[in-house]
């Protein structure tokens, strides 16, 4: 019976020591995520990035180790997890890669073609016809509106 009251003892224990690991890992990403708006440094935030997405990767690892009980089952059954979902990772990581490759190979070095995400567009000066024709426009509207307003008295 003592045994019994001592295994339920260490699956508690080990059951909080999980949660608080959990736990920390979840406010030092918040930490670093609120802490990453103000950057403005494109290097320091692309780390920032990383060390958020190592520690996203590690409390994966303990949610399928401990709640999903993978820690104590067998290495070929790991393997039958692991194996295929890094080759899925690699497989995202190597289509988004040949893609963006494709894309700039088409926009380099086609002459007939040109992706609409990079023609630049001109910016239009200040005071120049579209404002006018934003004014002419309030004007018009303020003309209805005190026509529809003398057209509301006479009735």
């Amino acid at each position: 019976m003592s045994d019994n009251t001592h295994d339920h003892h260490d699956v508690i224990a080990e059951i909080k020591k999980v949660t608080i690991i959990l736990s920390v890992l979840t406010i030092v990403e918040l930490i670093l995520g609120f802490w990453m708006i103000d950057i403005t440094s494109e290097g320091l935030r692309l780390a920032i990035k990383g060390v958020i997405v190592i520690l996203m990767m590690a409390k994966a690892f303990y949610i399928v180790a401990y709640f999903m009980h993978l820690k104590h089952e067998l290495k070929n059954l790991i393997m039958t997890i692991i194996v295929p979902l890094a080759l899925f990772i690699w497989f995202i990581i190597a289509f988004l890669s040949d893609g963006n490759s494709f894309r700039e190979l088409r926009n380099n070095y086609d002459p007939r073609f040109k992706e609409q995400a990079t023609i630049q567009v001109k910016q239009a000066e200040h005071g120049t016809k579209h404002e006018a024709a934003g004014a002419a426009h309030g004007e018009k509207a303020t003309e209805s509106k005190k026509e529809d307003h003398a057209a509301g008295e006479h009735h």
